[in-house]
Parts: C-alpha cells; structure tokens; sequence
C-alpha cells in the first residue's frame, strides 16, 4: 500500500519556478560582450606578446562564453493555455505554466503539453441497450488536460486513452439504459430513466462516467452529449410501426375519454333540464349514436329515423 500510495504522489502535478526569460538573456548577452571585450583587450593591450596574458585571456574568454551558451540554453518559451513539464535526467522535477520567455536549469529536458478545451467527436457505435435492442449510438465531449504529471507518466499516450476510454464510456451507458419505455416493458421499467426522452440525466451519467475513466490521465471532461441515437436499421422499421402503433392506441384512448365524457355530459344536461324523458333503451341508443359520431375517422352521414324503436 505505501509502495502504491508513493507512486500514486509522484506522478501528481507540482509546480516548479522559473525565472524571466528576458533577464537571463539579458544576462546571456552580458556575458558575451564581456568574453569578446576581454579577448579583444588582451590583443589590443599588447599583452599578446605574453603567452601567458594570452593564454589567461582565450580562457577566461572561452569561460564567459559557456557560460553564456548554457544560460541560453536554458531559455523556453511558453504559450497561453500551455504547461511545461520539466525532467532532469527522466526524473519529473515539476510542471511551469508561467507564459512567456522563461528561463530555468539549462539540464533539464522540457516537454510541452497543451491546456486547450478540446473537443472529441465520437463515431457512431452499434450496441444493445438494457433490453437488448440493437441500436447506434454516438457522443461528443469537451476535455482538457488538467494534470499535465498524469497525462504524460501514467498513461502511454493520453489521446489515445481518451479516445478508447470514451468509446468504453458510451458503451457502457447505452447497455445502462433502455432506448424508450415502451408498452411492453415491466411496470417497474417504464418510469425509468431512458435514453430517448431523459437528455439531462444521461448527459450526467456520461460526464460522471467520462470523469472516472480518465481521472487516471489527468484528464478534466468540460461537456458531453449525444450526437447520434437511433435503432440499429434491421430493427429500425420493426420499431417504427410498433412507435406508430403506439401513436394510434394512445390517440384513440385520448378520443374514447373525451367521447365517454361528453356523452356522459349531453345525458346529464337532457335529464337536468328535462329536455327529454328517455328510458334505458333510449339512453343506450343515444350513447352509441354519439359514440359513433366522436370516434369515428370520417365524416359521419346521419339517419333520420321516422319509426319508433319499439316494435308493435
């Protein structure tokens, strides 16, 4: 557990300083005037006559100008949105963020990694849902970078893992949840969370998902949604008509509750006014004219009826 816990606390981001860039070349361009005005003198003195004032001179010479050389070797540039991650011979020293010119130790090796919002278009992917409906599925989602210590020692390549982990993810999540309620599922299914008509709580169960997958790279998920939700196209049509048979039941169950209740609401008005005095044969006639009229699909023809309903 402490070998995990150590290796767990070496690859966590920490910052490490740095100084101006603009004051180490400065620095670098002193230097080298020195060296140069040095070299110079001693030729110009007349101390190249002595070998030794010579010899002191090209060293002291070829001493500022290293230096000079490994300061300036030591100089980076960082852009907005970008981290430096900083190595001394393949041990992570820290990461700098600072923008800018910048100046640090001259030995270590300096791996640029990007800070951007990026976005990730997933491909649209042929899975089953929780009943085992084929469908296709696709996703998008906005990630950034946000342990630049993570992203580059714990995982091989971090876009690729993100890549893969985020296909996992929608995978999972349409095997999680059912396409839409549908009348055959169980009772207890049908109020259940689907993936056609509960948008929010799938975008939070897909980020939540996302964010637990690639904690491992350093990875921050701004966004995710569905781009792309359909059945798979062998069931596709079998799905329509049974959507469109749904369609229809639901439409012809709202007619008949509204045809019943006025229905109920014409013999009540006739009794309460005493319009009429109809008897139960009556009644049960007139409930099925007016039945007819409202529920039927076309135009209905009325019949003038010159008898009597009793016969004799």
């Amino acid at each position: 557990m402490d070998r995990i816990a150590a290796n767990k606390s070496a690859h966590e981001e920490r910052p490490i300083g740095s100084c101006n860039g603009l004051a180490v070349l400065a620095i670098c361009v002193t230097l080298v005037s020195v060296a140069i005005w040095v070299l110079v003198h001693a030729i110009t003195s007349g101390r190249s006559s002595s070998v030794g004032g010579l010899v002191g001179a090209v060293l002291v010479f070829m001493a500022l100008m290293a230096l000079g050389v490994l300061l300036l070797a030591g100089l980076y540039t960082v852009q907005p949105n970008e981290a430096a991650i900083l190595q001394l011979f393949g041990s992570y020293r820290g990461t700098t963020r600072l923008t800018g010119l910048r100046g640090t130790n001259p030995f270590y090796t300096r791996r640029k990694i990007s800070l951007r919002a990026r976005n990730l278009n997933g491909e649209r992917l042929k899975v089953n849902d929780k009943r085992g409906n084929p469908i296709e599925i696709a996703a998008v989602v906005v990630w950034r970078v946000d342990d630049t210590a993570r992203a580059s020692f714990d995982v091989d390549s971090y876009e690729n893992y993100m890549k893969l982990q985020s296909e996992a993810a929608v995978r999972h999540l349409a095997s999680s949840f059912a396409y839409d309620e549908g009348d055959g599922a169980a009772g207890a299914d049908q109020h259940q969370p689907t993936l056609l008509a509960s948008a929010d709580i799938i975008t939070r169960a897909l980020v939540l998902e996302l964010q637990q997958r690639l904690y491992k790279a350093g990875i921050v998920v701004e966004e995710a949604r569905l781009t792309h939700l359909a059945y798979a196209p062998e069931i596709a049509q079998v799905m329509l008509r049974r959507q469109q048979a749904e369609a229809i039941i639901a439409a012809r169950t709202k007619i008949v509750h509204g045809a019943v209740s006025m229905v109920e609401m014409a013999l009540n008005e006739l009794s309460a006014k005493q319009v009429v005095d109809l008897d139960d044969e009556r009644k049960a006639a007139m409930v099925s004219n007016l039945m007819t009229v409202l529920c039927a699909e076309s135009e209905v023809q009325p019949v003038i009826n010159t008898g009597t309903l009793y016969n004799g």
